[in-house]
């Protein structure tokens, strides 16, 4: 199998890279491999300050919000928490935990610890409620693990007059298949890799003349081929949606009459997906590749050493 990042990928969060020389098993396990395989930091332990008391002015607050416990802690696992995978292990994996039970663990070489603590409007405030948002999380640490600019708009919850919320966050390192919050990306897709091919030019104006533009701005027009084919890959996939305005029960159909002909390239596939955020899109592929390419030569060697 080989892999090249298509041109002018990636975009934010999101990559679209090319596969070759390989087939839909193959690709198919590279995508459940970031699904599942590989490790990313997400809060997977909270808690929660309890308790009423009185701020300097003497107004009496209290530790209660509109959320359930269990719901606010869910909101802030599905939070993306930035990962640094060079420099944590797993909680099993950390020497610091050793010979202590499992709900003594943690310590910096496996865990990050985040603080909140934010008391709603104040009663002589004009507002009624305040929005808790992930970015009011403080990380007792390096600046580095602070929640990213991107994130920090996730509303929690919400306080009204009278109410405030402090809580301890522990992010540990984990895997997809355990738990959806560990998963470091979404919408993990992939399809076999086309051309186009402009097999009649003169009835192809029947889509040209609907002036449609692809994502990037560019006009779906004759410019996008050269010696009557397109293969550049984002083109090819606007081609693919723009066909549907002259497809079957558009009423153009038959004057368009197949005039671009879509045919699939053997043996490549175009594979997509989106970061969370938490790891760099590049390198949840890597990683995945790595997973793949250790779990093999464990059978491997497993099945060399059971027919020794």
């Amino acid at each position: 199998m080989k892999a090249q990042v298509v041109d002018g990928w990636p975009k934010d969060n999101k990559i679209r890279i090319i596969l070759s020389e390989t087939n839909a098993a193959q690709v198919n396990s590279l995508r459940r491999a970031i699904l599942a395989d590989v490790p990313k930091m997400a809060i997977t332990k909270v808690r929660f300050e309890q308790g009423v008391t009185q701020d300097n002015q003497g107004e009496v607050i209290e530790s209660v919000n509109v959320l359930p416990d269990e719901v606010l802690a869910h909101r802030l696992a599905m939070v993306p928490v930035p990962t640094f995978l060079e420099e944590f292990v797993f909680p099993e994996d950390d020497p610091n935990n050793e010979n202590l039970p499992e709900d003594q663990w943690g310590s910096p070489l496996s865990q990050i610890i985040y603080h909140l603590s934010i008391r709603g409007p104040s009663s002589d405030s004009d507002e009624d409620f305040k929005t808790v948002y992930a970015g009011d999380l403080n990380v007792l640490g390096e600046t580095k693990l602070q929640i990213k600019d991107e994130h920090k708009r996730i509303p929690l919850t919400i306080l009204s007059k009278g109410q405030y919320l402090e809580l301890y966050a522990y992010a540990t390192l984990g895997r997809g298949r355990d738990h959806a919050k560990w998963c470091p990306a979404a919408a993990v897709t992939f399809q076999p890799r086309q051309k186009a091919t402009l097999a009649k030019p003169k009835k192809a104006k029947v889509l040209f003349d609907l002036n449609l533009t692809s994502k990037s701005g560019l006009a779906i027009d004759s410019k996008l081929f050269t010696n009557k084919e397109c293969t550049d890959v984002d083109a090819v996939l606007d081609l693919e949606r723009a066909l549907h305005q002259v497809g079957y029960g558009t009423g153009r159909d038959e004057a368009f009459d197949n005039a671009i002909v879509m045919e699939d390239i053997e043996g490549e596939y175009v594979f997509s997906f989106e970061s969370d955020g938490s790891l760099p899109a590049e390198e949840i592929f890597n990683r995945a590749c790595s997973e793949l390419v250790s779990r093999f030569e464990k059978i491997t060697s497993e099945v060399d050493a059971a027919l020794a």
